[in-house]
């Protein structure tokens, strides 16, 4: 418990509910704010050309001189990848292990950060002091070491932020949680766990990571050429199996992709991954070893392997392509909206001539806990509230229906949406206002600046195209200099199609001329009437609807 009494407890999640990705929930203790990562999303089927998106940062501008801190549970671009942008509207400390800051670090370096971040190292044992609270931590096995909760200590008890966590019972010491803080934590009194839902729709215990270095051992020996293994950059668990299977069958390892060479180089230097010096093969003497002796470790853009293994299936790749007799494995899930993708790729690659090992065939541990795992997690904390994080609405309810099966009362539940302002008073917990925490696109170098009308504008090009009227008028004289010339792109070919483009030229004319015989017209109701009419025509010709852009122009 906290020595000192507190007003006001409140806990806000700002993204990571709801979907999954964008990870960042704020904890208010009489009025200070402690931030619990800052992650972002991969876009969405229907944010067309968006890069990334990252959460409402406003509420958090309107109150940065509130901000004491922000935590950081581990290094996987959903929990630190929107941390750039929040540095730069907000200034507090950044608190992370050893290996999380250095990748934070990295992800800034590689965002082009130009102000200035004052990161703090903190490891499972700190134990930070604030005026209205004090937070410690402990450590939780997932894919990446370094894992650890966030703990924030009120006079009503700890609000616990788990982070992505599983109980892998095999775990090394590396990835080894903290079972027995767990448990002391949880005797000295939780007032609200905050849990990790992506695997709550699975029965049972997450498969042990000593299934998948088996299974790569065994698919690695037994390749009779090249060997490509398709990972996340910051997946070190699988990055290990890959680098100690590589050694028991004495081949080579290839590194491609800058993000997986500046991630590797780090965790390397760090002790965080053990790799042999002379296992690593640089790209460019691949042709001094045969087939059989060579893994290529690849991912791509933002760590995501599948675009890489797209282009070298296509023979695009810049470095290195698929040929006849490799083995490619893929023991990545595809992101949310991206099952049709990946599908694709594997498709590419069986024409190719590979033989590619994915979903069934080749053992995909997941590094989320499944539903035991989370009622494991939930008896240790022994929470009076709970709230479920971390997964698309579904994952919550399932977690909430997990959650109910260990004992907690249905309301003593909240499944939050984003923004909700949930507050503890008396004993009691109840939501009682919402924040905007909306979805930020970045597009580019522009943060914000596509919002849902330019999204609408791209879905329609898309889908019917676009028709561009350019029309020159001399306004004086009341007559057309010029045109009307139509542009036709992404509608129809315009050389199979020359009579419906005459025939949108003709009502084009008409309609000019109609307008500007008037005593009086703008350029306004020119366009809108332009836009009316052949939109009307080239629906009922086509069954389309182009974007239809009229250009006016002008000459004395």
């Amino acid at each position: 418990m906290n020595n000192r009494v507190n007003e006001s407890i409140k806990v806000i999640p700002m993204g990571g509910v709801g979907e999954v990705g964008k990870n960042m929930y704020l904890t208010e203790v009489d009025g200070d704010i402690f931030i619990v990562d800052a992650g972002l999303m991969f876009p969405e089927d229907e944010m067309l050309g968006i890069d990334i998106v990252i959460p409402d940062l406003t509420y958090l501008v309107q109150n940065k001189d509130r901000v004491r801190a922000i935590f950081l549970t581990h290094g996987h671009e959903d929990h630190i990848g929107a941390l750039t942008y929040l540095l730069q509207k907000v200034q507090a400390p950044v608190y992370g292990t050893r290996l999380t800051l250095a990748l934070a670090k990295e992800k800034l370096k590689e965002q082009e950060f130009k102000g200035r971040a004052d990161f703090r190292v903190i490891h499972s044992n700190s134990k930070l002091k604030f005026d209205s609270t004090h937070v410690t931590f402990f450590k939780t096995n997932h894919s990446i070491p370094d894992s650890v909760a966030v703990c924030i200590h009120t006079s009503e008890g700890a609000i616990v932020h788990t982070g992505d966590f599983k109980f892998d019972q095999a775990a090394s010491a590396l990835y080894r949680p903290e079972i027995g803080k767990m448990a002391a934590i949880g005797d000295k009194g939780v007032l609200c766990l905050l849990s990790d839902s992506t695997g709550a729709e699975k029965p049972g215990y997450s498969q042990s990571e000593v299934v998948v270095a088996r299974e790569y051992a065994n698919r690695i020996d037994q390749a009779e050429g090249r060997v490509i293994a398709a990972c996340f950059a910051t997946d070190i668990s699988r990055i290990q199996h890959i680098f100690n299977s590589a050694l028991e069958s004495n081949r080579k390892i290839v590194l491609v992709g800058k993000s997986l060479k500046r991630t590797l180089e780090k965790v390397i230097e760090l002790g965080y991954l053990q790799v042999e010096e002379e296992q690593i093969c640089p790209i460019n003497d691949i042709h001094h070893y045969q087939d059989n002796e060579l893994v290529i470790l690849i991912t791509g853009n933002q760590g995501e392997p599948i675009e890489a293994l797209e282009k070298m299936a296509k023979m695009a790749h810049p470095v290195v392509n698929i040929q006849k007799g490799d083995t490619v494995l893929i023991p990545v899930s595809p992101f949310i909206n991206s099952e049709v993708f990946l599908n694709k790729t594997i498709d590419l690659l069986h024409r190719a001539g590979a033989e590619v090992v994915y979903g069934k065939g080749l053992i995909n541990v997941t590094s989320h806990g499944s539903q035991e795992e989370l009622k494991f997690m939930i008896n240790l904390m022994n929470p009076k509230f709970f709230i479920p994080v971390h997964g698309e609405y579904k994952m919550l309810k399932a977690h909430e229906r997990v959650a109910v099966e260990s004992g907690i009362p249905v309301g003593n539940i909240i499944v939050p949406d984003r923004g909700d302002v949930i507050e503890f008073v008396e004993g009691r917990v109840r939501t009682v206002d919402r924040v905007p925490a909306g979805n930020v696109l970045i597009d580019g170098i522009g943060v914000g600046d596509v919002g849902n009308i330019v999204l609408r504008d791209r879905k329609l090009l898309s889908q019917d195209g676009v028709l561009i009227v350019v029309v020159t008028l001399n306004r004086p004289s009341r007559s057309i200099v010029a045109g009307p010339e139509i542009i036709s792109r992404g509608f129809v070919y315009v050389r199979e199609s020359e009579k419906l483009m005459a025939e949108s030229e003709e009502i084009v004319k008409q309609i000019v001329e109609k307008v500007i015989s008037r005593d009086s017209f703008d350029w306004a109701s020119l366009k809108q009437e332009m836009r009316e009419a052949l939109s009307y025509h080239l629906f009922n010709k086509t069954k389309r609807r182009p974007m239809i852009m009229p250009i006016l122009m002008e000459v004395r």
